[in-house]
């Protein structure tokens, strides 16, 4: 066969039809000229941007607590309130399906993480090899690795609360090993091919070179045994942990400082974009250099989000969020932001970014908007605070959006919410108002509500 042969076969009519038909009704086509492939396409995005009215709803109110933590995982709600973990699987709750409670820290958690399962000693068959383990670090100076509602290794080595994990897990194969900060300066490294359920012999080494507490932590992308810390002084170290068990000493392999509190920061391969204060610095990793400012955001940074196959980055502020052109930034002589995400009534502190969309909310707002990452069009506004929480100026506490799902936090005086909407069977379009209002909520195609 040759390739324009394939190729008109993967374009055909009869073949997008047929994949358009296994998801969505046939008669959303009637609105379309551009043909089924194109519709296809077209309605997808438009799922992922939240450009529906109509999502799959479940409503899961809890204690009236703040929420730390917030994750999405295949079927699963994850979060945290305090030192208490809850999951709840989302295709069985409205069949009675039970939630987890997960009580083995006695301390508040810092920091959660999801790790897949293959890189670790749990795994028994290949069946499993698709699942993941949630890994998560606490005040009460531990880390715990979890796999189906249960805590499989305790890990202690540091003489304070561990205040952050590592954003993805070093090694290029083989053995995989987490990487933890604690508020007492140090960097422990952890093996999680270590059996045993205490984990006695998981700490490989403990790195020493922070004076103020480790506040954040990423892998760098082109090189995964480079690990990039940062204190809460804004001090950067960047660590070669293959070299960790044996000179601890010299594995410190660059270092550099900012001014400002640290926000966040993110590698993308031998970069280290640094959001700090009110500046994203860009740092190349291979000469420790401070290459450009792509971002001022004043007067300070809330949050902040990239997406490097689209060159853009996202700064949340006050009132407002901006997305700025990475390539714009390097060739001008200050930034300039290229769009305004504004509405909000205070800092911007969550904030989500993918191929199609961004989500932005925090504290100060009872809604999260989300809008075309390409446009800065706003597509839709989601409650998540309600009246029957009791009196709050609370607006969204935590925030996860994977895909055409989002799982949304907030809490009152009497109760605690998690609002979960998923799009991807939506069929209603939004209207121009973009909000879904109390009112809205009695269209709805499905509604699940259960209390705990």
């Amino acid at each position: 066969m040759t390739s324009k042969f394939l190729k008109k076969i993967a374009y055909s009519d009869s073949i997008w039809l047929h994949r358009f038909s296994l998801r969505w009704p046939l008669e959303m086509l009637s609105s379309s000229s551009s043909g089924v492939r194109q519709a296809y396409l077209d309605w997808r995005t438009a799922l992922h941007q939240f450009k529906f009215a109509d999502p799959f709803v479940l409503d899961l109110y809890t204690e009236a607590r703040h929420f730390d933590h917030i994750l999405l995982d295949k079927n699963e709600i994850i979060f945290s309130q305090g030192s208490i973990i809850r999951m709840m699987k989302t295709d069985s709750f409205l069949g009675g399906g039970s939630l987890v409670r997960m009580s083995d820290h006695n301390a508040r958690i810092t920091c959660m993480r999801l790790f897949p399962l293959n890189e670790t000693s749990l795994v028994r068959s290949e069946i499993q090899r698709e699942e993941n383990v949630l890994v998560t670090s606490s005040c009460d100076h531990s880390i715990r690795l979890w796999w189906k509602g249960a805590c499989h290794r305790c890990f202690r080595g540091h003489n304070g609360a561990v205040s952050t994990l590592s954003d993805k897990l070093l090694g290029a194969g083989g053995v995989k090993v987490l990487a933890s900060g604690g508020e007492d300066g140090t960097v422990c490294l952890w093996s999680l091919s270590s059996s045993g359920k205490r984990g006695q012999q998981a700490l490989k080494a403990t790195l020493y070179g922070h004076q103020k507490p480790v506040s954040l932590m990423s892998v760098a992308g082109h090189k995964p045994s480079l690990l990039v810390t940062m204190s809460r002084d804004s001090k950067v170290r960047v660590w070669d942990t293959n070299t960790s068990s044996a000179v601890r000493s010299s594995c410190c392999v660059g270092k550099t400082s900012l001014p400002g509190a640290p926000v966040d920061m993110k590698c993308d391969e031998a970069l280290l974009y640094i959001a700090a204060g009110s500046s994203v610095v860009v740092v190349d990793l291979r000469t420790m250099r401070k290459v450009n400012t792509v971002a001022i955001c004043q007067p300070k940074l809330y949050s902040f989000a990239i997406m490097r196959s689209k060159s853009l980055i996202c700064t949340g502020g006050f009132g407002k969020a901006l997305l700025w052109d990475i390539k714009r930034s390097q060739e001008a002589s200050k930034p300039k932001a290229v769009t305004e995400l504004d509405g909000h009534m205070g800092s911007v502190s969550l904030l989500h970014m993918d191929p199609y969309k961004i989500v932005t909310g925090g504290l100060g707002d009872n809604f999260v908007n989300a809008w075309e990452i390409d446009t800065g069009k706003q597509t839709n506004s989601l409650l998540c605070n309600r009246p029957e929480l009791g009196n709050t100026n609370i607006g969204c506490s935590a925030m996860a959006v994977n895909a055409c799902r989002i799982a949304t936090a907030s809490y009152g005086e009497s109760q605690g919410l998690v609002s979960f909407r998923d799009f991807s069977g939506a069929v209603r379009p939004t209207s121009s108002k973009c909000n879904d209002d109390e009112e809205e909520a009695d269209v709805w195609k499905f509604w699940g509500t259960q209390n705990i």
